[in-house]
């Protein structure tokens, strides 16, 4: 009932839909008189002729002619009835058999079929929603933000100016709104006044008007737009942008971090107050070659290996892992103790031949802005003359040719970044340079998350997801967030001690066992301890952080809920 009376307000609401309602009824009103003057003439025929009938038969006979179905129990003898006879029939072929259809499909049934779908795309959200995120576009990043922002139980919901494109998302299950991104009563009927975040990815320009037009009605929320040019960052940020991201420069920190440049020194990748965590390649350290438990890490340095990355899969920390040159360490501590790694465990080395970079796009230049930044040469193979920006470090040519990448030193470089947001293209890349050189190491970009184990597969030893980093660096700026993607895959959560384990020790929760996800700091009372005993407890109403994979996370929350 509440469906239907949706529909009818919507297709009511509509001033054309009311113009050809009354257009429809106008001519059914017209129909109605032809009708009823034919019956009247009819019954006066037909006395003329000595026949008597009832003006109910004389309606009933007009129907029947106009209709064409001409039963035939009832028929004129007189030329003027049979005159009168045909112009009904020719009437009713027109009037009734074309221009009623046609009437009826265009005035009536058209609209109400228009109504019927608007009516399945909302274009108000429910008057109590709040603490809800809104989103103006559905791409690769939205659609990832969605997954993680359902995973963590926010309400969301995606605007578009389209109905066609609303039915579409609809079927996929995507909750979504129908208004003009550029219009003030969209964001009052999507509740922006009480919502926890609104994020927009599209242009710079729409972008801009977005915010402007939200902070018109609302000085709080936050709103989080996306930046593909340096120079729209300012005007961004006056329009009302809170955060501004530029995800390009981001993606090309993200891949420059995992790149082997000769150091073995550990790269802070997040952190949540006083803990950070910190990734460590290890070529050339003294701990190659030792399992864990050798290492002595935790009571030599104070840090925590949570985990160690092997060829682009993250494997949970145990005593008896063997570190090898490809291992990337995960370390959690203080900024103390990552200082006190790198200065007991830091190796520094020259390298010969500088990284590779293919593509030169904003990722691309960004990665190589990012290496500049740790002293690092690198080369970036880029076919298009109009991207090229430094010519000293850029290569014109097309990184499917062997020649090119000779002469960016492919025989010698100790890392080649891809960067192309085309996946099948960073596929075949991969591959040809998994076939080049076997021992170099390979970062890859991926655009799209369902082809991180392609990526791998083809010979990646990283790869980064652009869609997953997007939605995580987003979720990251929520209000009252308690997730941090360190790496792809891993993440950092914050949490309350479930009740299942108030006054329970680290050490008899059995998280790790359970879930996979280790305990990496105890936060009570303004005081966050790091790295804390396994014998510490876990008190009522404290936080706990953990670190884990996603599949850890959901499993976590399955045994122990997410509130």
């Amino acid at each position: 009932m509440k469906f239907l009376t949706t529909q009818v307000t919507l297709f009511l609401k509509n001033r054309p839909d009311r113009r050809n309602l009354k257009t429809l009824f106008r001519f059914l009103l017209a129909l109605l008189v032809m009708i009823s003057v034919f019956s009247i003439i009819f019954h006066f025929l037909m006395l003329r002729e000595g026949q008597n009938f009832s003006y109910l038969t004389g309606f009933y006979w007009t129907l029947t002619v106009m209709s064409t179905l001409g039963f035939g129990d009832i028929t004129f003898s007189s030329d003027a009835g049979r005159l009168f006879s045909i112009v009904v029939l020719l009437s009713g072929m027109l009037f009734l058999l074309v221009l009623f259809p046609f009437t009826f499909i265009n005035f009536f049934y058209s609209p109400w079929m228009k109504a019927q779908e608007q009516a399945k795309v909302p274009s108000e959200l429910p008057e109590d929603m709040s603490g809800h995120v809104i989103l103006t576009k559905y791409g690769i990043v939205t659609e990832a933000l969605i997954k993680k922002l359902k995973r963590f139980n926010y309400k969301y919901v995606v605007l578009v100016s389209d109905i066609a494109e609303g039915l579409l998302l609809r079927d996929k299950g995507v909750k979504v709104m129908l208004g003009s991104l550029v219009d003030p009563k969209t964001y009052q009927a999507a509740r922006v006044t009480h919502a926890a975040l609104v994020a927009s990815t599209e242009s710079d320009v729409l972008n801009t008007n977005v915010a402007f037009t939200i902070r018109e009605m609302s000085k709080d929320v936050p709103i989080i737009t996306t930046c593909n040019f340096a120079h729209s960052d300012d005007i961004l940020k006056l329009a009302g942008s809170t955060h501004v991201l530029h995800l390009g420069e981001i993606m090309g920190v993200f891949l420059s971090r995992r790149a082997n440049g000769g150091d073995a020194c550990a790269h802070v990748v997040g952190r949540f107050d006083d803990l950070q965590i910190a990734e460590a390649l290890v070529t050339g350290s003294s701990i190659v070659g030792k399992m864990l438990k050798e290492t002595q890490l935790r009571q030599e340095v104070g840090v925590s290996v949570v985990g160690v990355w092997d060829r682009g899969k993250f494997l949970t920390a145990q005593p008896n892992t063997l570190i090898s040159e490809s291992t990337v360490l995960v370390l959690a501590g203080s900024e103390e103790q990552v200082k006190l790694y790198n200065k007991t465990y830091g190796v520094k080395s020259e390298i010969n031949a500088p990284i590779i970079i293919i593509g030169g796009g904003r990722v691309g230049r960004a990665t190589g802005k990012a290496l500049a930044g740790r002293n690092i040469d690198y080369r970036i193979i880029e076919k298009d003359p109009l991207r090229i920006y430094d010519r000293e470090t850029t290569i014109l040519g097309d990184a499917a040719e062997l020649e090119i990448l000779k002469i960016a030193g492919i025989d010698s470089s100790p890392c080649v970044i891809i960067t192309s947001h085309d996946d099948d293209t960073n596929v075949y890349l991969t591959i040809y340079c998994r076939m080049l050189r076997p021992d170099i190491q390979i970062i890859t970009r991926s655009t799209l998350e369902r082809n991180l184990g392609t990526m791998h597969r083809a010979g990646a030893d990283f790869v980064m997801s652009y869609a997953s980093m997007g939605a995580t660096t987003i979720l990251n700026l929520l209000q009252r967030s308690d997730i941090l993607m360190v790496a792809e895959g891993l993440d950092l959560i914050r949490v309350k001690v479930p009740k299942q384990l108030n006054g329970k020790t680290i050490l008899e929760s059995s998280i790790r066992k359970e879930t996979g996800c280790t305990v990496i700091a105890i936060k009570e009372n303004d005081a966050t301890e790091i790295n804390p005993d396994p014998q510490a407890k876990l008190n009522k109403g404290a936080e706990i952080i953990l670190i884990g994979t996603v599949e850890a996370e959901n499993k976590f929350f399955e045994i122990y809920g997410k509130d």
